[in-house]
């Protein structure tokens, strides 16, 4: 197992998670519970001020939801590139795997919390290899750069003179 293939996996993992997060956000105002069409009325009707404009509930909700398939697609993008330089030990695309790998591993606590097990599941594994990553990089990198013994020294000639 390489680096790469755990940052391309990991990469793989959340283009997964982008797809459903997008048929998710793409159909949320579709109901037909009576209750959840109220809430979802409630949600698109009324609008606030806020930093300038007027919006509502349901459009925050709706604008984060693309946020975070930007977000998604930014991550994706990253460790897939991150991954084509794993075998040169180049120290960003290390830190910036585990760095996402990290991300991914919070985002999935907040997802357990506030979503559903599927997402959450989906998010902590991707982090996951994205540290392993890391983790595999820096004990290549260690047994690369440790030194390799010393040769012997050459049989000294016994002429005497």
């Amino acid at each position: 197992m390489t680096g790469k293939l755990l940052l391309r996996i990991s990469s793989a993992l959340l283009f997964v998670h982008l797809i459903g997060h997008s048929f998710g956000n793409a159909g949320w105002k579709k109901a037909t519970d009576p209750v959840k069409m109220q809430v979802i009325h409630l949600m698109t009707g009324p609008k606030f001020p806020f930093m300038g404009v007027d919006r509502s509930m349901g459009e925050y909700y709706e604008g984060y939801g693309y946020i975070t398939s930007a977000a998604l697609v930014l991550m994706i993008v990253l460790l897939w590139l991150a991954s084509n330089h794993m075998a040169t030990r180049n120290v960003f695309a290390r830190q910036a795997g585990v760095t996402i790998g990290t991300l991914l591993v919070v985002i999935a606590l907040l997802e357990f919390v506030y979503f559903f097990p599927f997402a959450a599941i989906i998010s902590l594994f991707a982090g996951l290899l994205a540290i392993g990553a890391w983790f595999l990089s820096k004990t290549q990198q260690a047994s690369i750069s440790s030194p390799a013994p010393a040769p012997p020294p050459p049989p000294s000639s016994a002429t005497g003179r």
